[in-house]
C-alpha cells in the first residue's frame, strides 16, 4: 500500500470569480479531502495564490498537480511537500475567562507568544500565529477554561530562501526580466 502523507500544493491562479470553486470541485470529484485551504492576493495584480494540503500518496499527488494544471484559470502548480519551506497558521480563540482564571490565561498567552485581541467581562479572544502544533498546544491548554469559539486560517506556506513556488510560470512584471525567475522551484 502506498505511503499516505500530507502534500502541500501552492497554486497560482487568475483572480477571477469561480476559480476557488473549480479547484475544490476538481478534488471533490476525485474523492480527495482537502485538509487545509487558504487563498489570497499576491504581489501581482490579478493573481491569487492558494495553499492546499491534501492527504495522499506520491502518485496521486502527481495526478492532482497535473489535473490542476488543466483548469483554465490556473497559472502554476507546485507540490512543495519535499521543499524546505516555512509553514504558518493563524488562529483566533475565544475562551471563557472569569476574574479568577484571567491571570492563568494571560500567562498561557505569554508562554505561547500569542496576544489578547479582545476582552469582555466573561471572555477573552486570543490571536496566535505559528505552526499547527503550536496552535494545537495552546488550544489544548485552554480547553479546561472553556473554548467558546475558534477560527483557523489553515496552512500558509512559502519555500525558504530565494526560491519561489512555480514563479517561472508567471508573466514577468515590468520591474523584472524573465531571467530574474531562473532560481525558481
Amino acid at each position: 500500500m502506498p505511503e499516505m502523507k500530507s502534500h502541500t500544493f501552492v497554486v497560482t491562479v487568475e483572480d477571477q470569480p469561480g476559480v476557488l470553486t473549480r479547484v475544490a470541485s476538481l478534488l471533490r470529484r476525485r474523492a480527495y479531502n482537502i485538509e487545509s485551504l487558504t487563498a489570497g492576493h499576491t504581489d501581482r495584480p490579478g493573481v491569487s495564490r492558494m495553499t492546499m494540503v491534501v492527504l495522499t500518496d506520491a502518485a496521486s499527488a502527481n495526478r492532482i498537480a497535473a489535473n490542476l494544471y488543466k483548469l483554465v484559470n490556473v497559472i502554476s502548480v507546485a507540490d512543495i511537500t519535499n521543499v524546505p519551506a516555512v509553514h504558518r497558521e493563524l488562529a483566533m480563540i475565544k475562551v471563557a475567562a472569569t476574574q479568577d482564571s484571567r491571570p492563568d490565561i494571560v500567562h498561557l498567552v505569554q508562554v505561547f507568544r500569542a496576544r489578547i485581541v479582545d476582552l469582555t467581562p466573561d471572555s477573552m479572544t486570543i490571536e496566535i500565529t505559528g505552526t499547527e502544533d503550536k496552535i494545537d498546544g495552546l488550544v489544548e491548554m485552554l480547553r479546561p477554561y472553556g473554548v467558546l469559539e475558534m477560527a483557523r486560517t489553515g496552512r500558509v506556506t512559502m519555500a525558504r530562501g530565494v526560491r519561489t513556488a512555480a514563479a517561472r510560470d508567471l508573466p514577468a512584471r515590468d520591474d523584472e526580466s524573465p531571467a530574474d525567475l531562473s532560481d525558481s522551484v
